[in-house]
């Protein structure tokens, strides 16, 4: 099994899957503990971005943001040749984090072990965004800086402009796909005759 997760479930560049792994590294995790953080921080903004976008549009924002966020990893490991392999919701949460930040900037948020300091979601935005910036630049192998980048860049987006252009905009292309569907279903002896 070691060789199938590492090979399916981890992001590289340099692997030989590319394309499923941008999708199924967001799924898996190092330890316990890092699961255990990425789903905290998941639970904790799970609400308001539910509330701000609905199940359906989350899920695929969500899973849109893994995908992105470890396409940006790839560049960033690309362009600067350091093959490593990357794992972990840490992208898409960070979608999700900059998303509500976005959306609602003057909320207050405090650090798990240290609530008795409260600072705005705005501010807590610019300062993640610092931090990976600075990461990356340094050359920090602490994070995928570039992924907690592309992420946090995705989901800033996305509530600014993504919503109104892809979102609101599906409902010819959901018409399209209901047209074809009925159209291939009588042509290919699925549908029933009357």
């Amino acid at each position: 099994m070691r060789r199938l997760m590492f090979t399916y479930f981890t992001s590289d560049p340099s692997s030989r899957a590319l394309c499923s792994p941008m999708l199924l590294s967001t799924f898996s995790h190092f330890s316990l503990f890092h699961m255990a953080a990425n789903m905290y921080v998941l639970w904790s903004f799970s609400s308001s971005i539910v509330s701000l976008l609905g199940c359906e549009q989350f899920i695929a924002v969500y899973l849109s943001a893994g995908v992105i966020s470890t396409f940006v990893s790839y560049v960033a490991k690309m362009a600067t040749g350091k093959f490593e392999p990357s794992l972990g919701a840490s992208g898409a949460i960070m979608t999700v984090l900059a998303a509500v930040c976005t959306k609602m900037p003057e909320a207050k948020l405090a650090i798990i072990f240290l609530p008795m300091f409260t600072f705005t979601a705005g501010n807590a935005l610019k300062a993640i965004i610092a931090f990976d910036t600075a990461g990356l630049a340094l050359g920090w192998r602490l994070f995928d800086h570039a992924a907690h980048l592309g992420g946090a860049l995705f989901g800033m987006w996305y509530v600014t402009y993504g919503h109104e252009l892809i979102w609101k905009n599906r409902e010819p292309l959901v018409k399209a796909w209901h047209e074809m569907r009925t159209k291939n279903t009588g042509k290919g002896g699925g549908g029933r005759s009357n």
